[in-house]
């Protein structure tokens, strides 16, 4: 049977109550082939669409180049697509992925090839001193894994540090969402740790009301701000300066 945290969807669950695999402690390998299938899941779940749909409204080509942050970057499959989206538009970038997980600038070096150049650091974004001015900083899947306080000081970190805008590429919390995923993880196979998580994330997800109190509590100007969803199962907040 399961718990009463695990089944009610009205609210966000707290990370700390409810923790993924991803977040503790494992081996490499495991934590490598975690974000190997994570990877084809955001492909099966046109998951990066949000991010390169974002990227088209904004006015890049006076930047060159365009320095672009993935926060909490994982494997560095979204700063891959980014990079394959900036080359068909003749867009010039800089792109650095930061993570705090060790592993995880390690699992990105050797999954990106070398002629893109990303660099990948190891640390907490906040306290990174990049050597050029952050113009865009994106993240994909991480605020779920950070708690209320978290998400407020990273919004107020990105509202005193980057330059042009960024944007938060999350789930939206579902019943729905969270049973189709865990019915396809396991018809599909993916790495247990997805197949046990990803559920779970979607009970630490968000909706339009969370983002809008946190926001707010960041003293974040909502007229600037957009809260998005997109099909299957994101909501995605942006900000333009």
């Amino acid at each position: 049977m399961r718990s009463s945290a695990e089944s009610d969807f009205s609210r966000r669950v707290s990370p700390r109550k409810l923790p993924e695999l991803m977040d503790g402690n494992c081996s490499y390998e495991d934590f490598r082939d975690c974000l190997r299938s994570l990877e084809k899941v955001n492909r099966w779940l046109l998951g990066y669409r949000p991010t390169l749909a974002w990227l088209e409204r904004l006015p890049l080509e006076r930047l060159d180049p365009v320095h672009i942050v993935d926060v909490g970057s994982g494997g560095g499959d979204l700063l891959r697509q980014i990079a394959g989206w900036a080359k068909r538009r003749g867009i010039a970038v800089r792109l650095t992925g930061i993570d705090l997980n060790p592993y995880a600038a390690r699992a990105a070096a050797e999954s990106t090839p070398k002629e893109l150049r990303i660099t990948w650091m190891t640390g907490d974004a906040m306290e990174s001193r990049p050597e050029q001015p952050m113009y865009i900083v994106v993240s994909s899947l991480m605020a779920h894994h950070l708690e209320d306080e978290e998400i407020v000081a990273l919004l107020r970190w990105m509202e005193a540090t980057v330059k042009a805008g960024w944007f938060i590429n999350d789930l939206e919390r579902s019943e729905w969402s969270s049973r189709m995923f865990g019915w396809m993880a396991k018809v599909v196979k993916w790495h247990r740790f997805v197949r046990h998580d990803g559920p779970v994330s979607f009970r630490r997800a968000f909706r339009k009301e969370d983002w809008i109190r946190l926001l707010a509590a960041a003293e974040v100007p909502q007229e600037a701000v957009t809260v998005e969803r997109w099909r299957p199962g994101r909501l995605c907040v942006g900000r333009w300066k």
